[in-house]
């Protein structure tokens, strides 16, 4: 790849030469052409000529699955599942087959609005922000595809990928009220231990699903998050907790943890064997569920209430939600959900704080007074 520039009544032939190894930065070589335009085109026809032409014949899905997941050894093991699926069933079937050097942004545009149209399990269409996550990790292969001179340039940078919808930073809640209505409904479930924790303690969905029995501290009423369980390519993988703030030790009431007690009796009365690595949540055929249970569990009680619909992830936000409105510590509360700073619960949940404006404007009125 070349083109011709004209500086001081004279032009030149830059020649693209790669990335540099070191800096990531593009090569360019400069070579005079005279001060006739018609020799500079004859020197550039000569240099591509001359220039060897791109002979990879890896297609960029299997380029994806296995040169660039190779180097990604640090990934958690969900992460690399993840992009795996993703590499399975959002881009292989669509630009997977395509030659690393014949790849073309027009082909990476089609493929996304392909993705926003049909992509998913049931051909409904991916939001914006999921395809905009695969045009990331496309772009980061070709990076490294470029890096190691495959391709002159990566076409991922000059793709037009779907900009996210714009949402509001404001959580979906329930009040007090609508979370015991809830909570009331959903008390018939066999797995309503399970949510009644997440209503109690804020956790993760992920970190619910990776609850083992040795978690649970009786004797000081606590329980410890140190792992989770996801849902990837259709089973359950274990792995670490979402950052190093996420491992925590949370206090449960008097009445969460007596809930649990019954729920260990009620495993054991039905044949399970309860040891210190076995999940604390099991289905009726004593075997781990899918964090997608809780899920559809969630969604199945709301569907039969008049409650507002949210998602089971606000379980998590209402739990903030409804502490720091009691007045609770942001810093009590930032460490209960595992936040990695308090200025992230602040940012999130300071719209609920009561009259925390109302205040400010009357200490700073009685500032000046008494200034006076």
């Amino acid at each position: 790849m070349s083109y011709i520039v004209q500086r001081n009544h004279r032009f030149y032939v830059v020649a693209y030469n790669g990335h540099d190894p070191i800096t990531g930065r593009e090569r360019r070589r400069w070579h005079p052409a005279g001060a006739d335009r018609a020799d500079a085109e004859s020197m550039q026809r000569r240099i591509n000529d001359e220039r060897p032409t791109p002979s990879c014949e890896t297609s960029l899905g299997g380029f994806m699955a296995t040169t660039w997941l190779g180097t990604k050894a640090v990934l958690t093991r969900p992460t690399a599942n993840r992009y795996r699926w993703m590499i399975d069933h959002n881009i292989a079937p669509r630009i997977g087959a395509i030659r690393l050097d014949a790849l073309r942004p027009a082909d990476l545009d089609a493929c996304y609005a392909d993705l926003i149209a049909n992509g998913g399990r049931r051909r409904q269409g991916l939001a914006p922000k999921s395809v905009l996550e695969i045009h990331r990790v496309i772009c980061n292969a070709l990076d490294l595809a470029a890096d190691r001179q495959l391709i002159d340039t990566n076409p991922a940078r000059r793709a037009r990928p779907p900009k996210p919808t714009s949402r509001s930073t404001v959580p979906a809640i329930w009040n007090a009220q609508q979370l015991g209505q809830f909570l009331r409904a959903a008390n018939r479930l066999r797995l309503y231990p399970a949510l009644h924790l997440v209503a109690h303690t804020g956790m993760r969905r992920g970190e619910l699903a990776g609850l083992n029995w040795s978690d649970l501290d009786v004797a000081a009423s606590a329980l410890s998050i140190v792992r989770t369980r996801q849902a990837t390519m259709g089973r359950t993988v274990e792995g670490p907790v979402k950052t190093r703030t996420s491992r925590r030790r949370i206090d449960l009431d008097a009445n969460t943890l007596a809930l649990l007690e019954e729920w260990r009796h009620r495993l054991v009365t039905d044949g399970a064997t309860i040891q210190p690595a076995t999940p604390m949540f099991l289905n009726t055929y004593h075997r781990t569920p899918s964090p997608e249970t809780f899920s559809q569990l969630f969604g199945r009680i709301t569907a039969t209430t008049d409650l507002p619909r949210i998602r089971f992830h606000d379980l998590r936000h209402t739990h903030a939600s409804l502490l720091v409105a009691a007045g609770v510590p942001i810093k009590v509360v930032s460490e209960r959900l595992g936040h990695a700073h308090p200025g992230f619960t602040m940012h999130t949940y300071q719209h609920l704080l009561p009259g925390m404006g109302a205040a400010a404007a009357t200490q700073f009125a009685a500032l000046i007074d008494n200034s006076r």
